[in-house]
């Protein structure tokens, strides 16, 4: 049994960084927040919420420069100051924002946070594991191949989710009338947006698939949904 006392630990530890992080999330979101007002994205909202069949999607302004949309893990939808003053400046359409918002109920629903809650924590536990085993063959060097395997795995578990939020999401704006066009718009618009850099050969190691991939994945659904070939 005290052989497994690490791997508890890390476990343990690993829930109670999560709780954490979360907890210091939610308390900066109330500060630094208040619930978007802008007619054109709240006829659109109505639009998403008629397909839902649910009586509204609240949608707040996360009060930071940078270019992103954030679903909170007790499932509140963010856009951030960034991303609605280049909407405001006419850099992203109105649709092109609501599919970021249909994006961000697609990590809601399909209940992401809550995933990547244990699997943080089962991540941490294997983290120590790997460290323990690795380290007898290879002594000091054991701890930063363990690392490196997690990242990789993180990263992995992380495009997953992407993928499924974008699947969730181009339903949810075709079943509104508003269509994918707009998701894939966006797409186009989302490296020059937000300054990043970075090849297709390793969007691999990242968080976030590559644009082509997504955008191929998209136009795959729509197609299987309008029965063209």
């Amino acid at each position: 049994m005290l052989k497994f006392t690490p791997l508890l630990l890390a476990l343990i530890y690993g829930l109670v960084a999560w709780r954490f992080s979360t907890w210091r999330l939610k308390r900066e979101l109330d500060e630094k927040s208040s619930e978007l007002a802008d007619p054109a994205l709240h006829a659109l909202m109505r639009k998403m919420a008629q397909a839902l069949d649910i009586e509204r999607i609240r949608v707040n302004i996360y009060e930071i420069p940078t270019i992103n949309g954030l679903a909170a893990p007790d499932g509140r939808i963010f856009l951030t100051r960034g991303f609605y003053n280049a909407y405001r400046a006419g850099k992203v359409t109105a649709e092109e924002l609501a599919s970021v918002i249909a994006h961000e109920l697609g990590h809601v629903a399909l209940g992401h946070s809550r995933r990547r809650m244990i699997d943080f924590s089962g991540q941490n536990a294997l983290r120590m594991g790997l460290s323990m085993v690795i380290g007898r063959f290879i002594p000091f060097i054991g701890p930063l191949i363990a690392n490196a395997a997690m990242s990789l795995l993180t990263a992995k578990l992380s495009r997953k989710d992407e993928y499924e939020a974008d699947a969730y999401a181009a339903a949810l704006l075709s079943k509104a009338g508003i269509g994918v066009a707009p998701q894939i718009a966006l797409f186009h618009k989302l490296e020059a947006l937000s300054g990043a850099r970075g090849g297709e050969s390793t969007a691999w190691l990242h968080s976030h698939p590559a644009t082509a991939e997504r955008i191929s994945a998209i136009r795959t659904l729509d197609k299987g949904w309008s029965g063209r070939d």
